[in-house]
């Protein structure tokens, strides 16, 4: 299993639009610098009223597929 870290802040107003599907994916750099693209609809477990702020630590199979995300501070 592979895994990546990334440091994300999601204002609200962001958020509202990657909800309503104006924009699907979150698009960051990880913490070992690669640049990586996923679901939005992963993180909306960790949404809260001022958005999404956080370290996240993402496992994926060795296929590529999402296997699960977890938040680390």
């Amino acid at each position: 299993m592979q895994q990546i870290i990334v440091d994300i802040i999601i204002s609200p107003d962001e958020w509202i639009k990657l909800y309503q599907g104006s924009a699907t994916d979150v698009h960051t750099t990880a913490r070992d610098g690669r640049s990586v693209r996923f679901p939005a609809r992963i993180l909306s477990r960790f949404y809260l009223k001022d958005g999404i702020r956080g370290s996240f630590r993402i496992l994926f199979d060795d296929a590529g597929k999402f296997v699960s995300v977890e938040r680390l501070a």
